[in-house]
């Protein structure tokens, strides 16, 4: 098991994101969400702030700035279990020291 950041948009149909960590998530919902927003949409002092943001790489910043205008919203989980195929292996070992296999 490793830990993985996550966010889910609400949108039609939802989005759901994964990153290793929050600063990269971030950075993907600045990259796939904000900057693919229209600029037409955004009053001048938004759009200004927005794109400043993300052009110091403040990702953090823009996620923020954007959700305050947003009428999306946007779950996010800084710390979510991500299960590998390597964790099945241990599964076997693991179940004798489940609450079942108590006696």
């Amino acid at each position: 098991m490793q830990l993985v950041a996550c966010a889910i948009v609400h949108d039609d149909p939802p989005s759901t994101f994964i990153a290793d960590d929050t600063d990269t998530l971030h950075w993907v919902i600045a990259l796939h969400i904000i900057a693919s927003t229209h600029a037409s949409e955004l009053n001048e002092p938004i759009k200004s702030s927005l794109r400043q943001a993300l052009l110091d790489e403040r990702w953090g910043d823009a996620v923020e700035l954007w959700l305050e205008v947003s009428p999306y919203v946007i779950d996010v989980y800084p710390s979510y279990e991500l299960y590998t195929q390597g964790d099945v292996a241990l599964g076997a070992q693991e179940l004798q020291f489940t609450p079942l296999f108590e006696d």
